[in-house]
């Protein structure tokens, strides 16, 4: 335990995701032997980061507008719609500059264990964008994980019935990976989603 405000901005750091109480004290150590302009311009950045930047009104993603830049652009194509858990997804799908639709951040997965259920997620937007009829495609791109896999079961079930085609992100091995380091479930994946090798 250190004395006053060094605590409390070790406990604070502790408080951010992936931060344990090491890398808290680490991080807190460096502000302290940091230059003050350095620490005054990362105070600075947070604080406008809390003022500026929002949730786009359509598809959840971060914006500096009423509207994210993907949502604005008139060459996205608007039948179909990309579902993500964060705004973090849609920059690592952006980056592959493989897909040209759009998005519908959801702002997580289905947890029970974290007490997260449908009704905490965009799930009435997205259905509420689906209902104009625009929409012929739907990919599901949650996280290969439990809650993923949750999540991605839900939204199957209750977008079924509208008639649209539902997709869900292939998975499988990694490029560059070992079949010996891959778990039972990656490889299970690997094994049904395969395809014919063209000669």
């Amino acid at each position: 335990m250190y004395e006053g405000v060094v605590q409390d901005l070790i406990d604070e750091l502790g408080r951010l995701p992936g931060v344990g109480p090491k890398s808290a004290q680490r991080i807190a150590f460096h502000v302290l032997q940091a230059d003050p302009a350095d620490v005054k311009r990362l105070a600075n950045v947070l604080l406008e980061v809390k003022e500026k930047v929002k949730f786009c009104i359509t598809c959840g993603n971060v914006a500096e507008d009423i509207e994210c830049r993907i949502c604005r652009d008139p060459r996205r194509d608007l039948t179909v719609i990309c579902v993500v858990e964060e705004s973090k997804d849609v920059v690592a799908i952006e980056r592959t500059r493989e897909f040209r639709g759009r998005y519908h951040v959801l702002g997580g997965a289905i947890s029970p264990i974290e007490g997260v259920g449908p009704d905490d997620l965009r799930i009435k937007e997205l259905m509420v964008r689906l209902a104009d009829g625009t929409i012929t495609e739907l990919i599901i791109a949650t996280d290969p994980n439990l809650e993923g896999e949750a999540t991605a079961t839900y939204l199957a079930r209750l977008i079924g019935p509208l008639g649209l085609t539902v997709s869900r992100l292939a998975s499988g091995l990694p490029v560059g990976g070992d079949l010996e380091y891959a778990d039972e479930v990656t490889l299970g994946r690997a094994f049904s989603g395969r395809r014919t090798v063209e000669n």
